[in-house]
């Protein structure tokens, strides 16, 4: 860090002192202190650590840069004169310098507070004052302006004890008032007490009078105000002119953070907080409905009505004069229906085509509206009608040839085709059968055909059997379980004939996709053209396929043991 002494350096001193600086900001050297002992960061800029001039002492330091602590015990409020204080007790005789009217020392005679004296003390040698204690108060800049700095609230005991003798009197003398009288009724004594307290403010003014005894205490819990009402004891109407507590606020009414939006700031909430409630039910259906509801809309464009009139000239103002704003917006309204009626009746006279105004309403016409419909997010219509659904252009549900159910309501399965769900028929405009229908087309079906083919008893086995392979199948095709997946029961000897099948099909590696695609086998019967593979093929597969990712699969031993 630079030197903050103000002398001249050699070429040496000042590439020792870089050096010095550099070695601090390294960490090899020690820091440098300041003359209260503490380190003085060596990164800290020249233009911050050199102090100016008139503030060098001539050793490092950054005291310079350190606001000044200011005693502020002058600032103190109970930093005031000790009135009257005396320095002991009087002298007896008259001293030389001391004030020649009391004789104190502390002062002068033009100084002195004492009544002026006929004869002084200095002529007198008598009653002569103590001297006082001379205090030298060194107020602060907020003492001097203080106005309260040096008051004594106890002074203002003296005013609280002198209204408290008033009321101690007035009160005795209306107790006086009441014993002299022998009735013992209540309303009578308080009549006596009212009158008595009227003499007494007549005939005595030094009493005085407050606001808070015009009546007496009954009348006061009477005409007691309950909190956010205002009673009229002679009329008994209540009048509520504060929001009472037991309001919910608007924003408590639906505690779901997705629902309407609160403004805290202009504490406004436009969206109704429940949605499905009825505006009319609801304890708050939001600002916005009752910015648009009753005579609101009414009050808008009379406000818009004397905003225009305002502009074009006219002296309208409807807060200042809202029944002339009222009678103007109504002549206006009038006016502008007669003009209309009058220009539409010289149209129509001049060009023709009323025939033409009985027409049925555009939108009846075209399906289509002006009218604003606002949705709520579950489809609810907030705002508006909401408008009839149109129609397909197609007709619906018409049932042809005898049908009671439409094309496309029942699926087959086994052949996997559509039909109709009445008659189970997969011809498109058939006539339908009904359960005549449904029972020849379970006649007609493969399985049946097979099962009568057969022996009685083949059949009667392979009827047991055909269902659970067939719903095997129908599984297998429309679920998302594979062949493979699951607890699998593999048949041995299927299992052998599908392994020598597969050795046989991988050594004609010439031949593999010549007979993966042939429909004849070796031995020349026709293989059937499904495409289902057996669990017993699907494991050999797997049993001989090369796993290129193995890394143990062309792992060799070649020792010998």
């Amino acid at each position: 860090m630079a030197s903050a002494t103000a002398q001249k350096l050699s070429r040496e001193e000042f590439r020792r002192q870089k050096d010095l600086d550099a070695a601090r900001k390294a960490g090899t050297a020690p820091a440098a202190l300041d003359e209260e002992g503490k380190p003085i960061n060596p990164h800290i800029p020249q233009y911050i650590s050199q102090a100016p001039w008139y503030l060098n002492s001539g050793a490092p330091s950054l005291s310079h840069q350190r606001k000044v602590e200011e005693d502020k015990s002058q600032d103190k409020l109970d930093n005031w004169y000790d009135r009257g204080a005396k320095a002991g007790p009087a002298a007896k005789k008259y001293r030389k310098g001391a004030c020649e009217n009391c004789g104190a020392m502390s002062h002068k005679r033009k100084d002195c507070l004492e009544r002026p004296r006929k004869k002084g003390a200095k002529y007198t040698n008598r009653d002569i004052q103590a001297d006082e204690v001379v205090q030298d108060v060194a107020a602060g800049y907020a003492a001097k302006r203080d106005r309260w700095n040096g008051y004594d609230a106890t002074e203002y005991k003296k005013v609280y004890d002198e209204y408290a003798a008033v009321d101690a009197a007035r009160q005795k003398l209306r107790e006086e008032e009441i014993d002299n009288r022998t009735t013992t009724d209540l309303a009578a004594v308080r009549k006596v007490a009212k009158t008595s307290k009227g003499e007494g403010k007549a005939a005595d003014p030094d009493f005085g009078s407050s606001e808070d005894e015009d009546e007496d205490e009954d009348k006061y819990a009477d005409a007691a105000d309950a909190v956010g009402q205002h009673l009229d004891a002679k009329t008994r109407i209540t009048v509520r002119n504060l929001r009472i507590r037991e309001d919910t606020a608007k924003y408590l009414i639906n505690l779901d953070p997705d629902s309407a939006y609160y403004d805290p700031k202009t504490r406004s909430m436009r969206d109704a907080p429940i949605t499905n409630v009825p505006p009319e039910e609801a304890k708050f259906a939001g600002d916005n409905f009752y910015r648009f509801s009753g005579e609101s809309e009414e009050v808008q464009k009379l406000q818009l009505f004397a905003w225009q009139a305002a502009q074009r000239g006219n002296d309208v103002h409807l807060t200042s004069n809202p029944t002339a704003g009222e009678l103007l917006h109504q002549e206006f309204k009038q006016k502008k229906e007669e003009l209309k009626d009058s220009t539409k009746t010289s149209i129509l006279a001049k060009y023709g085509g009323a025939e033409y105004l009985d027409a049925a309403p555009k939108e009846l016409r075209q399906g289509q509206t002006e009218n604003y419909v606002e949705y709520s997010r579950t489809g609810q219509v907030i705002k508006g009608k909401e408008r009839a659904k149109a129609r397909s252009k197609y007709p619906e549900d018409s049932y042809i040839n005898n049908h009671t159910s439409v094309w496309g309501s029942w699926f087959d399965k086994s052949t996997a085709q559509w039909g109709y769900a009445c008659c189970h028929s997969t011809l498109h405009i058939s006539y339908c059968a009904g359960l005549a229908g449904i029972e020849a087309t379970e006649a007609s079906s493969a399985k049946q055909l097979l099962s009568s083919s057969l022996p009685p008893e083949a059949s009667s086995s392979s009827s047991k059997a055909e269902p659970v392979k067939q719903n095997d199948k129908i599984e297998q095709n429309f679920s998302k379980k594979r062949v493979g997946e699951g607890d699998v029961a593999l048949d041995k000897e299927k299992l052998e004939q599908a392994l020598r099948d597969e050795k046989k099909r991988k050594a004609k590696a010439g031949y593999e996709d010549e007979e993966r695609y042939s429909k004849k086998s070796k031995s020349g019967t026709v293989e059937s053209s499904t495409h289902e593979v057996t669990e017993e093929q699907l494991e050999a597969y797997r049993m001989n396929r090369r796993m290129a990712e193995d890394p143990m699969t062309n792992y060799v031993d070649k020792d010998d043991y």
